[in-house]
């Protein structure tokens, strides 16, 4: 068993005062000896004095080894084997290292630097004692730092025993890590309940208000109450922001201060995911006259856009009155065609995008009725995996942002003057109502400002590094495999309308006061079909027609309409017709390998013996004349002669329209064309047939009532 003195920590003036060998007889002298010795700095062998008064504790190992002999000797022997008493613990340190640290961190920044200056102080003292000695390096460095020594004595035993990397945390001043106690004057608990019931309502009273509610009813009850301005301090210190967003501005409040997820793009590719949305413009667009209607349309136009998500680049848009699946389709169509089938689309959960005949058969579509009998929608049966941003909430679809730059670039337009509208009710401009945008011009500007977003350069998104979107999107768009529609594919997106019935005769089918017709209808002639169609293009496009079971039977132009007097349109029509009924002829021919003669032929050969005759054994009496047949009239030459000029003059009508319609003549130029016709007429110069049937049909169109528009506006500058 190691023998140990009787007492093992001793302070300085308990060692002045036993009076052992080798070491000071004063408090003073030994506090002199433990800071050259630099005792304090050795771990385990020095501790702080617990207890009033404070000071430090030395081991006796850490004494001279005459004084530690001296204190063995004087140590009385053991009368029998005892169980060693442990060591003292060294008394714990105020702050532990990883207290002292978070208390460090919570510090004001100039509280900080001072303990900064405390500590290369200290480091100036560390270096010079080597050559002059510590007491030497204190007086020295207290005199250039222009503090007293006693000072830099004192930040040396705040030091004292802790790890060189931590005194940062140790040198700062004290009187920091003291809490602030502060008198605290208390109310009754009930008047703070009725303060915070009060103030914390969705109606968001004024804290003065429900601070005066609270005091009257306080002073009826005899409440301890407190100033307003203190109460303001204890709810502001008691309730946290959140709670009351919460509770005066509610959940939709609250969720505007929890971070956005900011989502990474970089990762994706061109047509991985597009997202789809409506946009209201703020701005009175006026519809062209409809037949029929006595006043035309004015209203806020709805903008349907598809974006690709990677890229940033709206790749398609449709306009309309409202809201609606039409829309939505012949937009997804615009852009399927003219870049490629998406590999998810995320789209809002409207009526408008959760119809059947786009998203039908979806897993994940919860608006109307789901069976399992619905056909699959457009982007199902394109393969498309379908994605709901979540309801109310901008941020998950990034073609807010989008729409928020078009808000400006595009409904505040110097050439929108007047139809604006204002973002909000409360925001009306002082012209609102004095104008409204003719349609055609409200599109091109659309159009021009879309472009304008696509192709803007400096964009600042995590792919575009300053390039533009639409050059993001070509780039990469190169090199990434994409899906093409068939043909058969880009007729999922067209307009179905049901109830349709083919003529009788023909197979023509009226539609919408046009006529759609190919010499195969022949076959559908008095059946139900199913037409598609591009209501935008319903004169060039023509109809797709179905049979009733959804089968696809082909393709149905339009069939112009001829002038009732003239023969050259007769002509053309009754050429068409001969054409037609040549190659319906030759069909025949084809299936009719067998003449009549032949026919006759074999069936002589293969006639039957004749039977014997059977005699009738009882005979009917006949009483009276037998009633006297009509005769049926038997077609002339002179009636087949007027059926083939009637039918003449309709192939003519046919071919002269035909004929007129160049497909290389724009809006513009076939309006130039009627307006010379026009100005012609007024002058007195005479017209041809043909010329003055044109112009009276085409006056009938709405193509011609929107071009007349903008002549009105702008005169003859519009034709460039």
């Amino acid at each position: 068993m190691t023998a140990t003195p009787a007492q093992e920590w001793w302070t300085a003036a308990e060692i002045a005062a036993a009076g052992l060998p080798g070491l000071p007889g004063s408090k003073f002298g030994v506090n002199l000896l433990a800071d050259r010795l630099t005792w304090r700095a050795q771990p385990g062998l020095a501790r702080r004095r617990t207890g009033r008064g404070g000071g430090w504790e030395y081991s006796w190992r850490l004494l001279p080894e005459a004084a530690q002999t001296a204190l063995l000797r004087a140590a009385p022997a053991p009368a029998a084997p005892v169980e060693p008493v442990p060591e003292a613990e060294p008394a714990p340190a105020p702050l532990s290292r990883d207290e002292a640290w978070a208390w460090f961190e919570r510090l004001p920044e100039a509280v900080q630097g001072r303990a900064r200056a405390r500590l290369l102080t200290i480091q100036k003292v560390e270096a010079l004692e080597r050559g002059m000695g510590r007491f030497l390096a204190v007086h020295e460095v207290a005199r250039l730092e222009g503090v007293a020594p006693r000072t830099v004595w004192a930040w040396l035993a705040l030091v004292e025993g802790v790890r060189v990397d931590d005194r940062l945390a140790y040198l700062a001043p004290r009187h920091r890590a003291a809490p602030r106690r502060r008198a605290k004057v208390h109310c009754d608990p009930s008047f703070m309940d009725l303060v915070k019931s009060d103030y914390l309502r969705l109606a968001q009273p004024s804290f003065t208000s429900a601070y005066r509610r609270a005091v009257r009813i306080a002073a009826a009850q005899d409440w301890a109450t407190l100033p307003e301005r203190t109460m303001r301090r204890r709810l502001e210190a008691e309730v946290s922001v959140m709670t009351r967003v919460l509770l005066r501005k509610g959940v939709e409040a609250l969720k505007a201060y929890y971070p956005a997820q900011t989502r990474d793009k970089s990762a994706l590719a061109p047509l991985e995911v597009v997202n789809a949305d409506f946009h209201k413009y703020d701005v009175f667009v006026e519809w062209p006259l409809e037949p029929g209607q006595e006043k035309a349309y004015v209203g806020r136009p709805q903008m349907v856009a598809f974006q690709d998500v990677f890229s940033g680049r709206i790749l398609a848009w449709r306009v309309d009155q409202t809201p609606n699946r039409v829309a939505v389709a012949l937009a997804a169509g615009d852009m399927i065609e003219a870049w490629g089938i998406p590999g998810h689309v995320l789209m809002d959960n409207g009526r408008e995008f959760a119809a059947k005949a786009l998203t039908g058969g979806a897993p994940t579509r919860y608006r109307f009725k789901v069976r399992d009998t619905d056909p699959p929608g457009l982007f199902v049966a394109l393969g498309c995996e379908i994605h709901w941003a979540t309801p109310y909430s901008g941020q998950s679809k990034p073609i807010e942002r989008a729409f928020r730059d078009l808000c400006d670039s595009i409904a505040k337009d110097p050439r929108f003057d007047g139809a604006w509208t204002g973002n909000r009710p409360e925001a009306k401009p002082e012209d609102y109502g004095s104008r409204a945008v003719p349609l055609e011009q409200f599109l091109r500007v659309v159009a021009e400002g879309i472009e304008e977003h696509n192709t803007r350069q400096g964009r600042r998104s995590e792919v575009a590094h300053g390039r533009s979107f639409a050059d993001v999107f070509d780039e990469a768009y190169a090199r990434v495999p994409i899906r093409r529609a068939t043909q058969e594919q880009r007729r999922l997106w067209l307009l179905g309308a049901e109830g349709v019935r083919a003529q009788a005769r023909s197979g023509l089918i009226r539609f919408l006061d046009n006529e759609y017709w190919a010499p195969w209808m022949g076959e559908i002639a008095g059946e139900p079909v199913v037409i598609r169609f591009d209501p935008a293009d319903l004169w060039d496009a023509g109809l797709h027609v179905y049979d009733a079971e959804g089968l696809y039977l082909g393709h149905a132009p339009i069939k112009a309409r001829g002038q009732f007097l003239s023969l050259d349109e007769a002509r053309i029509h009754a050429k068409a017709r001969r054409e037609w009924m040549r190659r319906e002829k030759d069909a025949a021919a084809a299936h009719r390998r067998f003449a009549a003669v032949d026919l006759g032929g074999l069936l002589d050969a293969t006639a039957p013996a004749p039977a014997a005759p059977v005699e009738a054994k009882v005979v009917r009496a006949t009483f009276g004349a037998p009633d006297a047949r009509r005769a049926r009239p038997i077609p002339t030459p002179e009636a087949d002669v007027v059926l083939d000029a009637v039918m003449q003059g309709i192939a003519a009508d046919i071919s002269f329209r035909a004929a007129l319609e160049d497909k290389a003549e724009t809006e513009v130029d076939r309006f130039r064309r009627a307006l010379e016709l026009e100005r012609a007429a007024a002058r007195g110069d005479p017209l041809a047939d043909d010329q003055r049937h044109w112009l009276g049909r085409y006056r009938e169109t709405a193509e011609y009532r929107a071009q007349r528009v903008i002549h009105d506006d702008f005169g003859d500058a519009m034709f460039g």
